[in-house]
């Protein structure tokens, strides 16, 4: 008898934890090295937690890789991720998101792209196109997709193209955004210096936190906007 009390509980508890689980926001972190081989990940999900909202959210994808063995204040940093370092926007847009989509299913995408394709010689027209393919594959997964979209750090190398996409993208979101899935930027180019890219195309740990604090406050926004959470 006593044993299957225990069981019963043991049944009970395993069924909450997986409701509540179920009923965190899910948050995917989209990009390529520069959002899979830095630190900026583990210092917002501390910020997450010193606003009071880590435990309401998680973050999706289907890697959990650290390269960089980077370090959060925090032990409940989710490590989930969909950075995939070389990546095109344009790739990611035709061959890949769909997929990632489909089995994340996430809530809120905060993604920047075009580093890869600038490099690459690919036009800022193709890359504004792939980014709009790309939301209209959140959407079509998530009609209430939530979308971040940082402007793009510079690179010293080629950076009249990254410029181009950077101010390029105000303009997409108006027409873009949607309010049933809004479209929000966070500005992380603004004020970036080279000094903090370690390689000349990814940031260092100051880089790192310039990153966080300019995607810190929009994603708490967007999470508070989501949850119905009101700020007092």
């Amino acid at each position: 008898m006593y044993t299957s009390k225990m069981n019963l509980l043991l049944a009970v508890t395993c069924l909450l934890g997986s409701v509540l689980a179920q009923t965190k926001l899910k948050v995917m972190p989209l990009g390529d090295s520069i959002t899979e081989i830095t630190c900026w990940r583990s210092i917002v999900w501390d910020n997450l937690t010193a606003a009071g909202l880590a435990d309401k959210i998680q973050f999706v994808g289907s890697s959990t890789t650290n390269t960089q063995n980077c370090k959060a204040s925090t032990a409940t940093w989710d490590h989930h991720h969909e950075g995939h370092s070389g990546f095109l926007a344009i790739d990611i847009a035709n061959k890949y998101l769909t997929g990632w989509l489909a089995s994340a299913k996430p809530d809120v995408v905060m993604f920047m792209l075009g580093t890869n394709d600038v490099n690459g010689r690919h036009s800022t027209t193709d890359i504004m196109a792939a980014y709009t393919k790309m939301v209209q594959e959140m959407r079509a997964i998530n009609p209430a997709m939530k979308i971040i979209v940082d402007l793009v750090i510079p690179l010293p190398s080629s950076n009249a193209g990254i410029t181009a996409i950077n101010n390029a993208i105000p303009d997409w979101i108006k027409t873009t955004t949607t309010a049933a899935s809004p479209i929000v930027m966070a500005d992380c180019n603004t004020g970036f210096p080279s000094t903090d890219l370690r390689d000349g195309v990814h940031p260092n740990l100051a880089g790192d936190a310039i990153i966080a604090s300019r995607l810190t406050p929009v994603l708490i926004s967007v999470i508070k906007s989501a949850l119905n959470i009101t700020t007092a």
